[in-house]
């Protein structure tokens, strides 16, 4: 039998290249497809490699009968319908390990841009102005550092913060406080002790029912005056209206944003023309080294599984 495997996102042509060498599979991996395209495509195919661009929804999953399949080129599956998917008996895969470094490692730099204005200063510069008062910042050492989701990337931004010297304290319902303590981190009973809490905050949990909007006008108002919020994880995890309006009047002293409820976000998303925001368009995994082992992996994740019946990663709907 002969595999058709569909790409309709860019991925790393060291994956397709790797599956186009199998005889038992057909790769179509254009890049970049339009939803129309994918549609016409998505009829023959037996298994998917997306990223984040392509959402495999109801209507999606209508036109595919003979999908088996899916691959997440990284961690988050919020962009896969899972439970209709799993109904369908069709078997989804992530790749949660592949862009740990580069997220933890941009969650830094946005921190550092957030603390000491890094964005604002170089726009005012560029302008032609000199203004040195403006821009004074915070340094992080003895500050608090509130982690939301004490998985992979968690983990990593908190060693990362301990050469900061700052105190790490995160909320995970699913980590232990002694696995917690072995990465450095505080944990808290609750989140509204890490909201009470930090000074900067961070997020890197998953969307789920309990997390959507979990940055929202009740929790805000329980965080620190001018605490500092980092999101390079999913932007439906915050109530956009809440946070700029949080930000508006001060409770919230800046936020640095690399992710979206919808991507690319329209003009008149209301965060988007605040001065103490910053934003980057979903940059956190985009090094050459994560999205070669995320592409890699999903791929070899497809041939093992698809050839060998060999599934690894596979995400349930819990």
């Amino acid at each position: 039998m002969t595999w058709h495997i569909l790409v309709p996102d860019n991925v790393n042509r060291r994956a397709t290249d790797l599956l186009a060498a199998i005889p038992d599979f057909r790769v179509t991996a254009p890049g970049n497809m339009p939803r129309n395209e994918v549609l016409a495509e998505i009829g023959s195919a037996h298994a998917l490699i997306i990223r984040s661009a392509t959402t495999v929804d109801a209507e999606l999953l209508a036109a595919a009968p003979k999908l088996r399949a899916i691959a997440r080129a990284g961690v988050g599956v919020d962009n896969v319908d899972l439970e209709a998917a799993l109904a369908r008996g069709i078997i989804v895969v992530n790749t949660p390990g592949g862009n740990t470094i580069s997220t933890a490692e941009y969650t830094l730099a946005l921190m550092l841009a957030l603390a000491r204005h890094i964005p604002q200063g170089h726009a005012s510069l560029s302008a032609g102005n000199w203004d040195r008062v403006a821009f004074g910042g915070v340094e992080l050492q003895g500050l608090t550092l509130g982690i939301i989701g004490m998985g992979r990337i968690g983990r990593e931004v908190a060693a990362r913060a301990g050469a900061f010297d700052m105190v790490c304290i995160g909320y995970d319902p699913y980590v232990d406080a002694r696995s917690a303590h072995t990465a450095g981190i505080e944990k808290q009973d609750s989140l509204e002790q890490v909201f009470a809490r930090a000074d900067f905050l961070t997020l890197h949990a998953l969307v789920t029912p309990e997390t959507r909007h979990m940055i929202n006008a009740t929790s805000l108002e329980l965080m620190k005056p001018g605490i500092r919020i980092i999101n390079a994880a999913r932007g439906a995890l915050i109530d956009e209206t809440a946070l700029t309006a949080a930000l508006q009047s001060g409770q919230v002293a800046g936020a640095a944003v690399d992710v979206y409820p919808e991507e690319p976000p329209p003009v008149d998303y209301p965060l988007l023309n605040l001065p103490n925001v910053i934003h980057t368009p979903h940059l956190a995994a985009s090094t050459d080294g994560a999205q070669v082992r995320v592409a890699i992996e999903a791929a070899e994740l497809l041939r093992d599984g698809l050839l060998r019946d060999d599934w690894r990663n596979v995400v349930s709907s819990d």
